[in-house]
């Protein structure tokens, strides 16, 4: 395998299959499949997923509500979204932990790194929710800084979309794709692969990311496997 101990993003937005809002049971098990053929092989895997399908802080900011009082019930939407995650993964015959930033005893352990590092060495697939714990930042830049943390050899962002591309190409179908990209290139092109505190954090810590198509069977298979899916982003 390519990718020894990984960190998997996933948007909260991915859950929602074909449903306009919350989580879809049948995209859920989809993916605890695909997230259970890398686990038979070894791979350590950690996994931080978005609260988009449930809420949104910058949303509700735009509606009058105050920014971090949005960005800490975002925080709770991640949590929601985690044990749902957990729940799909362990039907599947897999040990799990969920760990979030914000201290929820009842239901989750407190992110502790060490604790982390020793459940995956153990085989066991972890959860990190509740983003970073702090308002003003995205679970994209909670990804990166776990990922960072726990020493994983990748980011893997899995999207709707294959890869990035110079332009949306769900809106323009001329749209070109890159398989592979620097930092500096990508930042040179403007492209919106992550925000922009993450996407820092990525480039200065040297931990590489591919953007991929997660809702497409067995391409996590493949990318640990070493094949060419969707796009890598490294140091260069």
């Amino acid at each position: 395998m390519k990718y020894k101990r990984i960190l998997l993003k996933l948007s909260g937005e991915a859950l929602m299959g074909t449903r306009q809002y919350g989580i879809d049971p049948k995209r859920l098990a989809e993916y605890a499949q695909d997230i259970k053929q890398i686990h038979e092989r070894g791979v350590e895997i950690a996994i931080v997923i978005g609260g988009g399908n449930i809420f949104r802080g910058v949303a509700g900011a735009s509606n009058g509500m105050d920014r971090v009082q949005g960005d800490y019930m975002g925080m709770l939407a991640t949590v929601i979204n985690g044990m749902a995650l957990q729940s799909a993964l362990e039907d599947h015959g897999m040990q799990t932990r969920l760990q979030t930033a914000l201290k929820i005893e009842s239901i989750a352990e407190p992110y502790i790194k060490r604790r982390a590092v020793r459940h995956l060495e153990k085989g066991r697939i972890v959860i990190f929710g509740a983003g970073t714990g702090n308002p003003y930042f995205t679970t994209d830049t909670a990804a990166v800084l776990r990922g960072v943390e726990i020493d994983a050899h990748v980011i893997l962002k899995g999207t709707r979309v294959d890869g990035v591309y110079d332009s949306d190409p769900e809106k323009n179908a001329n749209a070109v794709k890159f398989d592979t990209l620097t930092f500096d290139e990508a930042i040179k092109l403007g492209l919106n692969i992550m925000d922009a505190t993450a996407f820092t954090l990525s480039q200065e810590n040297a931990l590489p990311m591919v953007v991929f198509d997660m809702n497409k069977p067995g391409n996590l298979l493949k990318i640990c496997e070493g094949e060419n899916i969707g796009t890598e982003v490294h140091l260069g």
